[in-house]
């Protein structure tokens, strides 16, 4: 019995060990998930991008920009961008391009010698809402520490007030996770269909039947594409609709926002099922697809921006996020589903997701074998 037993344990030592793809798999994937989900969640959120505008020009302005040069320079929480245009410092805030604005108005230091109230304009993006509360937070403490000159033994009118401006409806964190999970639902789509079809195919010798057809490489490959787009659009929409219901989230926008939505959806299947199909055209066991799957999964999911904001990611991890094409579509499901964005707002990803789906589906033509 126990040389039966041995003689069982020797055969899987032996099959695992002539697959160079499981051994590598289990070495590289927990260390792969160790610096892209330890590097996603980094705990406090720094280097948000803060646009700062100084109208006033006077000591205490020059006090409260020390007190947010030296958060810049210890926690970090934010990096500051100087401009000198609070119209421009609030677009930057609407189009994404800055987390935040503060706005120091004219005579902000002789309103506090005056004895007045004065007041700072902090412009917040608050369908962010993890970025928004550590951007106030973080302001408040700077306010609070703003030294005023004659301590007061009452409360004093010349502190300084923050007047926060929320340019959007709140959104909940638990709403703000809803364009993430339409994420994942179109990557979960792509991996049961598309390129998952063709490896089972030829996992099951089904793949024989079609070299006897007059089907062309591209006639497969574009079939593959159009049934998974269909069937992952489908799924992605039905979570939406759950995480909208489920969420309560206040959804901006009409028929147009929707159209947007669903082309962002479609363009981020159409390229994922390419890519899927680029690096699985010529695999021909379902393990693969699994392990594979998985890897992807962690790699784009995470560093798009869907959980934590990309600006506190390390450099590297920044740099990867520009190229990911789920950060793109992350984006703009955020920008139109939150913010109403109209098409000029998401052009620029609607364009990315448009290149990256060209590219893969090349990609997929040129690896693609119509042979055994």
């Amino acid at each position: 019995m126990t040389m039966r037993i041995l003689a069982f344990v020797e055969r899987d030592l032996r099959k695992f060990l002539r697959n160079p793809i499981a051994i590598l798999s289990s070495i590289l994937l927990p260390m792969v998930y160790l610096l892209i989900i330890g590097n996603s969640f980094q705990g406090s959120l720094k280097n948000l991008p803060l646009a700062f505008v100084d109208q006033d020009h006077g000591p205490y302005a020059e006090r409260m920009l020390d007190r947010l040069r030296s958060i810049e320079t210890g926690p970090s929480t934010f990096r500051l961008v100087y401009l000198s245009d609070p119209v421009a410092a609030e677009d930057g805030v609407r189009e994404g391009t800055f987390k935040g604005a503060v706005v120091i108005p004219p005579d902000f230091s002789k309103n506090i010698d005056r004895g007045t109230v004065p007041q700072v304009g902090l412009v917040l993006d608050n369908t962010d809402g993890v970025s928004a509360a550590a951007l106030q937070q973080s302001l408040s403490e700077a306010f609070n520490s703003l030294k005023i000159d004659a301590l007061p033994i009452r409360s004093d009118p010349r502190t300084p007030q923050m007047y926060p401006i929320e340019l959007y409806r709140k959104i909940d964190y638990d709403a703000s996770l809803v364009p993430g999970a339409v994420i994942m639902a179109i990557f979960m789509g792509t991996m049961i269909t598309g390129a998952f079809n063709l490896v089972m195919d030829r996992f099951l010798g089904v793949h024989e039947a079609y070299l006897s057809t007059p089907l062309t490489k591209i006639d497969m490959i574009l079939g593959i594409l159009i049934s998974g787009v269909l069937v992952t659009t489908l799924i992605s929409l039905v979570v939406l609709g759950a995480g909208i219901w489920i969420t309560e989230v206040p959804v901006a926008g009409g028929a147009a926002s929707f159209s947007a939505v669903v082309l962002v959806i479609v363009l981020t299947a159409m390229g994922l099922l390419s890519m899927m199909c680029a690096l699985l055209s010529r695999v021909d066991h379902p393990r693969i697809v699994g392990l594979l799957g998985g890897f992807l999964n962690v790699i784009f999911f995470f560093p798009s921006g869907a959980v934590y904001p990309v600006e506190s990611f390390p450099k590297w991890l920044q740099a990867f996020s520009k190229v990911n094409p789920e950060t793109y579509s992350v984006h703009a499901l955020k920008s139109v589903l939150f913010k109403g964005a109209d098409w000029q707002a998401i052009r620029g990803d609607i364009l990315y997701l448009i290149g990256f789906t060209l590219v893969m589906f090349l990609l997929s033509i040129k690896t693609f074998k119509r042979d055994l």
